[in-house]
């Protein structure tokens, strides 16, 4: 009985041809795909094209807690994405960064310093009632001899004090409610709180002595409205922090001149950015003036209506609705008639002002308070140089890689050579494709991991090639050697890039910022890496032993069999044709 051949574990050949036609379909479709889409070159990172980088720290509101979540990130990121893309900025980039951080990366161009304006502007938008407008100078402080006036500065006081109280009650119901942005909040604002009182009970010592003064928490507000100067940007960014929605406020605001500074007391907030359904800015057709048009939603409309009606019906400046964001009066349009599902807002526009109002309006109702963490810009001359130097840099590694193939392996490193030309081929037009579709983009350290991708994929060359050389050296000839040494080399190969893999997704996973971009290309490289050697290296391969330059072991072409030590009885025990009589030599192939 004949012993059973070894030859069965080989792999056979198969039709190396049709991997090969693949891979080229795959690269021409992909080659196709990248100019049809009119992208031709990776999308370059802030380090690389220029631009600015900013990172933002999500901070919960007072009186919230656990309002940093993954919806509320989202919903700000969103927001955020619109509201720098609503200036025409092109290719900007809003994402998340671990829990609590947003980064937002905005390319150089034309628009740049008013996205950067608008990515600062991150607090949420508020509606409130104005109560007192004045310049935004501190208020001076009375001297102590106009604290001690005569009676006749004290009657006019009083006059002055009951025509306030008089408009007051007639702006505003005497509600709870309503108090605030009426009668409490502008009895502090009173040199004398009490002289309407006075007036009304008489000469009446003891009831003046119990008449109401201002509670500690107006009298502070009056304290802070009078020292504030919104000349100053620490003051101006101070005035009002800390306080909820719920309570009255102190803010600044930029005059109508557009130069100076106003100084603001305001209501509650009755309105929020939530209730803003679209804004936009127009040309009123009437005034031919530039305008901004509001829409409210469902429920915002019914706040609206609510609160004009009482401000249509009050005196300047408590006729006035600020629109407050970040702390900053944006604008302080008044309201002369109750409005609802719309409004208008005018005043003295320039185009840019109003769309830039109709922007903050419509992406201004963030869930979350953000602090700028950090700012980074990156001139396109610095972002040149740097991409400059990473193309040098992986130019002299693949250089390297290709000498070293050349000089030890001769014939098979033009194997290796056309593999890695696929490889770079295929890399180039998917990471050119995933910048428009998934808005990846190459930065520096993605271009180092494009460079360590060299290795592990000439890695992967050089195991299949040693395992065909140990074919060799055990007396086979190429053919048989290259089907035995796959199934070996194979193995190998895979066991090596799923760790690679691996260590790319952990990376990937626990990493923040430009670290991922290492990360991503490291792993798309690596499953590249498994593609081209299964359907273009080994197919080559085959195709390439039955050619009598690697098939008869030209000592140029890298297996050659006295070069490689090759034992000359296996080699002969190859010639006969037919078995020997007696037992099966064990090393027969």
């Amino acid at each position: 009985m004949a012993a059973p051949k070894k030859g069965r574990r080989q792999s056979a050949p198969g039709k190396p041809g049709r991997s090969l036609v693949f891979i080229l379909i795959a690269l021409v479709a992909l080659t196709g795909g990248m100019f049809l889409s009119g992208h031709t070159t990776p999308r370059l990172g802030i380090d690389l094209a220029g631009g600015t980088s900013i990172t933002l720290e999500a901070k919960n509101e007072p009186g919230q807690k656990n309002a940093i979540n993954q919806t509320n990130m989202n919903t700000a990121v969103d927001i955020i994405n619109n509201r720098v893309n609503g200036l025409g900025v092109s290719e900007a980039e809003v994402q998340t960064q671990g829990d609590k951080n947003i980064i937002v990366n905005i390319p150089k161009g034309s628009n740049e310093k008013q996205a950067r304006e608008q990515v600062g502007t991150t607090a949420q938008l508020y509606f409130r009632p104005v109560i007192t407008q004045t310049s935004g100078a501190p208020t001076p402080e009375p001297s102590p001899s106009s604290s001690s006036g005569t009676d006749k500065e004290k009657d006019k006081d009083k006059a002055t004090d009951k025509a306030t109280d008089k408009a007051t009650d007639k702006a505003t119901s005497p509600t709870d409610k309503a108090s605030p942005q009426g009668r409490a909040v502008s009895e502090a604002l009173k040199a004398d709180p009490t002289p309407s009182d006075k007036a009304k009970d008489g000469d009446d010592g003891k009831k003046n002595d119990k008449a109401p003064t201002p509670d500690p928490a107006t009298a502070k507000l009056q304290e802070q409205f009078t020292k504030l100067d919104c000349t100053d940007k620490k003051a101006r960014v101070k005035a009002g922090q800390g306080i909820k929605p719920s309570e009255p406020t102190i803010a600044c605001g930029k005059s109508t001149d557009g130069k100076s500074w106003d100084k603001f007391i305001l209501a509650p907030a009755e309105v929020n950015g939530k209730d803003v359904k679209k804004a936009q800015a127009v040309i009123n057709q009437s005034s031919g003036a530039w305008v901004v048009n509001m829409d409210f939603t469902k429920d915002g409309s019914k706040k609206f209506s609510k609160v004009t009606s009482k401000l249509s019906q009050q005196q300047p400046p408590q006729n006035q609705f600020a629109i407050v964001l970040d702390g900053d009066v944006v604008s302080a349009p008044s309201v002369n008639t109750t409005l609802s599902s719309n409004a208008e807002i005018s005043g003295s526009f320039t185009q840019q002002s109003a769309k830039d109002l109709a922007n903050v309006l419509s992406y201004g109702a963030l869930p979350l308070t953000f602090h700028e963490q950090s700012v980074t810009t990156v001139s396109p001359a610095l972002g040149g140089e740097q991409l400059e130097a990473g193309l040098i840099a992986g130019a002299i590694g693949l250089a390297l890689v290709i000498v070293y193939l050349v000089a030890y392996y001769r014939g098979l490193s033009l194997i290796a050579i056309a593999s890695l030309l696929v490889s770079a081929a295929l890399t180039y037009t998917i990471m050119t494709l995933l910048g428009p579709t998934i808005k990846f983009a190459l930065n520096l350290p993605a271009v180092c991991g494009a460079i360590v991708a060299i290795g592990i994929t000439a890695d992967s060359f050089i195991v299949f090639f040693e395992r065909v050389r140990d074919e060799i050296r055990e007396g086979r000839t190429l053919r048989p050697a290259v089907e035995r040494g796959w199934p070996r080399a194979r193995r190998t190969i895979l066991v090596s890039d799923f760790v690679s893999f691996l260590a790319a997704a952990v990376l990937f996973v626990v990493t923040v910022g430009k670290v991922q971009g290492f990360a991503f290309t490291l792993g798309l490289t690596t499953l590249l890496d498994v593609v081209v050697v299964f359907f273009f290296t080994k197919p080559l391969m085959t195709l390439m032993a039955r050619k009598k330059f690697f098939a008869n072991g030209h000592k140029w072409s890298g297996l050659d069999p006295e070069r490689l030590g090759a034992k000359p009885p296996l080699r002969r025990s190859r010639r006969v044709t037919a078995p020997p009589a007696g037992p099966v030599d064990p090393k027969e192939a």
